[in-house]
């Protein structure tokens, strides 16, 4: 039996995992609440940074919407745009990872699962990358790594701080060893700005998990999350078959994870912009940036 043929034989008798619940957008105009039901004229939705206000769930949002959240307006420079994945290894599961890139391409418009360029929050700059989750579950590769990297190196010549939005399924298997290299080389880049004596902020959205989680998305100096969001490397059904036991009901989440010490600070996205404004100000002030 091949390789192939053994995982169709997996994808038969193995129960589909629950897909992540989504905003019904109807005609676009109002949009239901997967979490309470709540349905929202839209444009209130949007007004309220796409999070609920009957109960508080987070909406996904796509990178264009985070910066427009999060930095001052039209202050946003990209970087490296022009850096395009490959298909080094020619892999081919279901569907050619070459198409699979062409697909995401088009439906997005981004090049790559990550944003990257320099902006401003209340008028200090920062070096801002912003994961994107709709690009092939913001799985990071080569390109991914690059940008992320190059981003680091320039904010640490130009002495800035680095704010990273992470929302990711993890490093991308259609590349194989160049994706887990990724992990490494921009720990590398977040050691060589951590010299300098500069701030990092990783902000961990739902999800957040695998080799992001493994490498720069807890390598902050202050670890921030959104409410409820999902965050882990492994994933539930896999650990609890491996410890054969029943995991916690809220295991995994931005709560949890701050109550075991992985997480310093939970911050509604309505909060978010103003927090990081006190954060940069209190760096800048050359006070202790602390929970």
């Amino acid at each position: 039996m091949s390789l192939l043929d053994w995982f169709a034989d997996r994808r038969k008798t193995t129960p589909a995992p629950r897909p992540n619940p989504e905003p019904e957008d109807g005609d676009g105009l109002w949009s239901k609440c997967p979490e309470c039901g709540e349905v929202v004229y839209r444009k209130d939705l949007l007004a309220n940074s796409s999070v609920c206000a009957s109960c508080g769930y987070h909406h996904r949002v796509d990178s264009d919407e985070r910066l427009r959240l999060l930095l001052d307006p039209g202050s946003f420079e990209p970087i490296d745009t022009d850096l395009s994945p490959i298909d080094p290894l020619a892999f081919k599961d279901r569907r050619a990872y070459a198409d699979r890139i062409k697909d995401s391409q088009s439906s997005t418009g981004l090049r790559d699962a990550v944003v990257c360029g320099i902006g401003q929050l209340e008028g200090r700059s920062l070096a801002v990358g912003v994961m994107d989750f709709r690009f092939m579950g913001g799985s990071m590769g080569s390109v991914v790594g690059e940008k992320l990297t190059r981003l680091i190196e320039a904010a640490t010549d130009r002495g800035l701080p680095v704010l990273v939005v992470c929302a990711s399924g993890g490093a991308r298997m259609q590349e194989g060893m160049l994706s887990l290299m990724q992990m490494a080389k921009i720990s590398g880049a977040l050691e060589r700005h951590r010299s300098r004596q500069l701030l990092y902020l990783p902000l961990l959205t739902h999800p957040t998990t695998g080799g992001v989680t493994a490498s720069f998305a807890m390598l902050g100096d202050l670890i921030l999350a959104e409410p409820k969001a999902l965050i882990g490397f492994a994933g539930r059904r896999v650990i609890e078959q491996t410890l054969r036991e029943k995991l916690p009901d809220d295991f995994q989440t931005a709560e949890y994870l701050q109550d075991h010490g992985f997480v310093d600070l939970i911050v509604p996205r309505t909060r978010l912009r103003e927090t990081l404004s006190s954060l940069l100000q209190l760096h800048q002030q050359g006070k202790p940036v602390t929970a």
